[in-house]
């Protein structure tokens, strides 16, 4: 019987085995969970989203919008199990983590097409089986280096971090208050507002606090998408207020005024019991988050429910190993999916997973693979993390930047976004149908 090794179980790891067991394929699913976590995990369950809860704006114009729209049509089993993990967060689109964790492992485990086994992985297996390799960026020591081992080459790695999440019970509403960047959506946001004098006291102290120091760290290799509060602070007083803390489309109630900055916090859980502080990724000591946090208006009793923590991120050199199917160009049968591949972000994880299982049933069946159209947000990501310069390559989310402004005559921003989505969408429909996706 023919089927599919699928190494992980995390965003691109499910979406995988189900875009291959819903084919008639069997799949072998394996995954360190329940029985053991990497530093970064902290549910047993499998598909965990580790660093935040959001996947980002739901507007066509956006890049999420865009990678949204396109895993609905290509029938995403995430998506559709994120719709009923969903919680409000304005415009944009948010889950509770927990339970969309616990409904895609309770899937996974009742497909028959799927055999789910508890087991670290620690060599890659026979060259002949078809193989999807989505061990994510926390990629065991032992499994990293068999993949070391297979491309002949170090895998490539920067930081990543989480942010904390605090109880709403701690929370003193006197001092903050609900609302919407430019009231989008519904008032879903904690909004604590700053005037200058506290923001600059604020940013001084993030400057100032015990952070952890980190193994085998080299030049501050960051994701520049996601950088840990402290370092966008260090980069001058004011990065802050023009990055996560900028106060643009707020007016404070009790003031009539927009204030100075602003630190929101995103419902985290469909009870809203506890909320994230957005873009508060950070490596400071727990001791230091709490002592520093609790220094914002509203949070002088703020308990936390998890602090933020640094971790590594792995990723292979993807010019170097994929062809633009995610398959090996050494070894075909072996296919690389998520972030380990070199995408970054929840849905482009997600969206790899998905795209990588199709070629992977399609390579296994014998037949021709075709490529992604490359004026689609998954084509555009696929064809830009595997042409790109390998000597400074790092991972990419998918922006409109990706997309080929060819055809496309209008000099107004959104509405040349609007038309490069138009065409998008109309070139994934085709290429599913050529394609009999």
């Amino acid at each position: 019987m023919k089927s599919v090794t699928v190494i992980g179980g995390g965003l691109s790891g499910v979406e995988a085995a189900y875009q291959i067991a819903k084919r008639g394929i069997g799949v072998r699913l394996y995954d360190i969970k329940p029985d053991n976590l990497t530093e970064g995990h902290k549910m047993k369950t499998l598909g965990e989203m580790i660093c935040s809860n959001s996947l980002g704006s739901n507007e066509l114009t956006s890049g999420a919008g865009l990678l949204k729209r396109e895993l609905e049509i290509l029938d995403s089993f995430f998506l559709k199990n994120a719709e009923r993990a969903k919680v409000s967060a304005g415009n944009s689109f948010s889950v509770d983590r927990e339970v969309l964790s616990s409904l895609l492992t309770e899937e996974i485990k009742k497909n028959k097409n799927i055999d789910f086994t508890s087991n670290e992985i620690k060599a890659i297996p026979e060259k002949e089986s078809v193989t999807i390799i989505a061990t994510g960026p926390l990629t065991t020591e032992k499994f990293s280096e068999a993949i070391s081992g297979l491309t002949g080459r170090k895998n490539l790695f920067f930081y990543d971090a989480t942010s904390p999440i605090i109880d709403i019970d701690s929370i003193d509403m006197n001092r903050v208050f609900w609302g919407s960047r430019y009231e989008k959506g519904e008032p879903d946001f904690i909004n604590i507002p700053l005037n200058k004098e506290e923001y600059y006291t604020f940013i001084d102290d993030l400057n100032a606090a015990e952070k952890v120091e980190l193994k085998d760290f080299e030049d501050n290799q960051y994701f520049e998408a996601c950088l840990p509060i402290e370092e966008i602070a260090s980069r001058g007083r004011e990065s802050a207020s023009f990055g996560p803390l900028k106060p643009v489309g707020f007016i404070d109630p009790n003031t009539g005024k927009r204030p100075y900055a602003i630190v929101q916090l995103r419902q985290d859980d469909v009870k809203k019991r506890f909320f994230q502080m957005v873009g508060f990724q950070t490596r400071l000591k727990w001791g230091e988050q709490k002592r520093v946090f609790r220094t914002l208006p509203g949070l002088a009793n703020a308990k936390f429910e998890r602090y933020g923590r640094m971790h590594r991120n792995s990723y292979v050199n993807a010019p170097v190993i994929l062809n633009e199917f995610y398959q090996m160009k050494k070894y075909p049968n072996i296919f690389f999916a998520g972030q380990i591949s070199g995408v970054e972000g929840y849905l482009e994880s997600v969206n790899s997973g998905l795209i990588a299982g199709i070629f992977a049933y399609k390579y296994l069946m014998g037949e021709i693979l075709s490529k992604l159209p490359e004026a689609t947000a998954s084509g555009s990501l696929l064809g830009y993390i595997t042409g790109g310069n390998w000597k400074n390559f790092k991972p990419s989310k998918f922006t409109f930047g990706l997309l080929s402004d060819l055809d496309i005559r209008e000099r107004n921003k959104k509405k040349r976004k609007e038309l490069k989505a138009e065409r998008a969408l109309a070139k994934i429909e085709e290429w599913k149908l050529s394609e009999k996706i």
